[in-house]
């Protein structure tokens, strides 16, 4: 068995191609050498370790309660508060 085949076999790798900004790949190449390991090492431990992080859930009620409404009761007059938005827009936009 070459050793190319044995390689694709054996490991099961599948080679991938990103595209990153310049100064964003000099600064990984940097890292990289300073931690001795390749780049292509270096991201494939930085995928590793994103994908091993357990998901953590938003919790929505953190935007609960957030301040004062002013005693504004936004349910009650939200047709009139759309309609002063877009009779605002509408004098705002000109006309072509």
């Amino acid at each position: 068995m070459d050793l190319e085949r044995w390689y694709d076999v054996a490991i099961m790798m599948s080679r991938t191609q990103i595209t990153i900004e310049d100064e964003m790949q000099r600064r990984a190449r940097q890292r990289a050498s300073a931690l001795g390991v390749s780049f292509a090492e270096y991201v494939r431990n930085l995928v590793t370790r994103d994908l091993a992080r357990p998901v953590v859930a938003a919790n929505v009620t953190c935007i609960f309660d957030l301040g004062d409404s002013g005693s504004s009761d936004v349910a009650r007059n939200k047709d009139m508060m759309v309609a002063e938005a877009f009779a605002g827009a509408r004098s705002a936009s000109p006309r072509g």
